[in-house]
């Protein structure tokens, strides 16, 4: 199938939750040869219209869209029809199967995720926490953490915290290298602490830190990359995750998503002991 695609992604609202679905979707076709255009905040029949007919001059068009207005999607499915144009509604039959089982209406609102609730203001406290406690800042706050991540440079440590925080957790990491002592209230609070270690492939790991170091002229390239050492750093890290007890997770081929589900799965199971 060589047929290039162009995909049109409606959304009433910022766009996020629409393109994350189009990425698990897309990525289940290996020979999916595509252009994206992405419209947000579309909230009129008028906006509706331009895009369509952009979408008439353009072969092999499909649209997805997001749109919890029912008039505003039954208009575009509509004229998406009369002209042939393929269009999936993502959330309308959803949000329509969830009223029956809750047997209440849906408010229909746009953005109605993005409301300044108490869940909106503790992401954006667990964002400035992380923020302010990356790479090994103001360790001696870690019994504020609800997640403590350490592993050796590289193994993804910040995105990780970031991506966490955005789900609401604050999350603090710490650098490991070699004979570094953690924080005292760490080795204390062991176990009451939610610490997870986080370790990659030695051979990976150099991959990545040449990369990096040749955008710093401050780091020692050889003392940085050699794999025998990343292997001492990576080994010694690995001993102090098992003598403390703490849960460690291989990152070598795992994404941040994948490895930030892995912790939230092992924070909710401490959070019940």
């Amino acid at each position: 199938m060589n047929n290039k695609y162009q995909i049109y992604l409606i959304s009433d609202s910022t766009g996020e939750t629409l393109d994350r679905i189009f990425l698990a979707l897309q990525s289940q076709f290996t020979n999916f040869n595509y252009d994206k255009k992405e419209f947000v905040f579309i909230r009129t029949q008028q906006q509706i219209e331009k895009i369509l007919k952009e979408c008439k001059k353009t072969p092999n068009s499909i649209i997805l869209y997001t749109i919890v207005d029912t008039n505003l999607a039954k208009y575009l499915g509509g004229q998406s029809l009369q002209n042939n144009i393929p269009c999936f509604g993502v959330l309308g039959n959803l949000i329509l199967s969830f009223s029956k089982l809750l047997n209440q209406k849906a408010t229909h609102k746009p953005s109605a995720q993005y409301v300044l609730d108490d869940d909106y203001y503790k992401r954006i406290e667990a964002i400035q926490f992380t923020m302010s406690h990356d790479d090994g800042k103001k360790n001696e706050d870690v019994a504020l953490a609800d997640i403590i991540l350490l592993g050796v440079s590289r193994t993804s440590k910040t995105p990780t915290s970031i991506y966490l925080a955005n789900r609401g957790y604050k999350t603090l990491n710490i650098p490991l290298v070699l004979d570094q002592k953690i924080p005292n209230l760490l080795e204390k609070e062991s176990t009451k602490l939610c610490v997870i270690g986080m370790y990659a492939d030695p051979e990976r790991l150099s991959e990545i830190r040449k990369t990096r170091a040749n955008t710093n002229q401050n780091i020692d390239l050889n003392l940085y990359t050699d794999v025998e050492k990343i292997r001492d750093e990576v080994d010694s890290s690995k001993k102090m995750f098992k003598k403390f007890n703490w849960p460690s997770i291989d990152v070598t081929r795992r994404s941040v998503e994948e490895t930030a589900a892995s912790i939230i799965k092992i924070y909710e199971i401490k959070k019940k002991k």
